[in-house]
């Protein structure tokens, strides 16, 4: 039985401008990861709403983005007003 040869081409990966105007609908899922160490299974069972969970992060110190599970950057919490907020301090 003869192989045949596996050719590969190169695939085109640049999308054009429009091609990103139109999928500016799509949903996505955008998580801000905050390692919290020793942050245990006990812990978890025992939040409630309005709990305090405290991090061990340093005041500004940055934290991953990700959009579906892929590092886009890196911001840091801030307060606005009564909300916690990001600030986008790096893209990748």
């Amino acid at each position: 039985m003869a192989s045949l040869p596996l050719t590969t081409k190169p695939l085109d990966t640049t999308i054009s401008e429009e091609m990103w105007e139109d999928s500016g609908h799509l949903p996505c899922l955008l998580t801000i990861d905050l390692p919290l160490k020793r942050f245990t299974v006990g812990d978890l069972l025992r939040l409630e709403r309005g709990a305090i969970v405290e991090s061990e992060n340093a005041n500004g110190a940055h934290v991953p983005v990700t959009v579906n599970r892929r590092v886009i950057g890196w911001a840091e919490f801030e307060a606005v007003e009564n909300r916690v907020a990001i600030r986008m301090t790096e893209l990748a």
